[in-house]
């Protein structure tokens, strides 16, 4: 674990991102191309599965570049009706967006949680933090009802996603619109996240007490901090979050 700061501020609030933070990506090819298969059954595709998904992503990838430059996520209908399914009629589309969405999600792979944290979520929960999620994402249901399938809603107090509120990290609005929900200041509050430069800055921007980032060695071998993206504490395991955070 390595630790920047020399003086900690108090902490109220933990806020936590979803992908590779919460939870990992794992490649499955039978999980993904049965996904596939939906998809091209929702739009009535005779198409192959994979020549359909292999368009898909790379229409994705035009999108992700859009969102990512103005800090904007679109609403599910408009994601396939504007940006994946254009040439399909929206009234046959926008109907079946959500559905859509977490097929194409499960094309990606599995998503499960990373080692121990339902451990430690709930061991956060019971010295005395405040916790909630802020995540960019296109779903908005998948993340909320897989926290309550898997028992974790009850630990979670603001579930902030840019799928519902249409603002992508880094926007500070993202991080202030999370305080307020839970009642936390913003320099009470920290973030965990996994990605350098987006989850950095914008915490940094909205004036959070802390920043810690969750990545291998070896990633951060690849792309290591630099003078404005420099975390507080970076972690190599979700656990490690239980030695920064005592009973309050």
């Amino acid at each position: 674990m390595y630790k920047v700061e020399t003086m900690r501020p108090a902490i109220d609030a933990i806020f936590i991102d979803v992908g590779n933070t919460l939870r990992i990506l794992i490649k499955d090819e039978q999980h993904q191309s049965a996904a596939r298969r939906e998809i091209a059954k929702l739009i009535g595709s005779q198409e192959s599965p994979e020549i359909l998904c292999a368009r898909l992503d790379e229409r994705y990838k035009i999108y992700r570049k859009w969102a990512f430059e103005t800090w904007i996520e679109a609403p599910e209908s408009e994601l396939w009706t504007r940006w994946l399914l254009p040439d399909i009629p929206k009234e046959k589309i926008a109907p079946i967006a959500d559905q859509l969405t977490y097929h194409y999600r499960q094309s990606m792979g599995r998503r499960v949680l990373q080692q121990d944290a339902r451990q430690v979520v709930s061991e956060l929960s019971r010295r005395g933090y405040q916790l909630g999620i802020i995540s960019n994402v296109i779903t908005a249901k998948e993340i909320p009802e897989w926290l309550e399938a898997d028992g974790l809603a009850q630990y979670f107090k603001a579930v902030v996603l840019s799928s519902i509120t249409g603002r992508r990290k880094p926007n500070p609005e993202v991080y202030w619109d999370a305080a307020r929900r839970i009642g936390v200041p913003p320099e009470k509050c920290v973030y965990v996240g996994d990605n350098l430069a987006r989850d950095v800055v914008g915490t940094r921007i909205a004036g959070f007490g802390m920043i810690v980032i969750l990545n291998s060695p070896q990633e951060l071998e690849k792309n290591p901090p630099t003078s404005e993206n420099q975390p507080d504490v970076i972690i190599h395991e979700f656990k490690q979050l239980l030695d920064i955070f005592p009973t309050c």
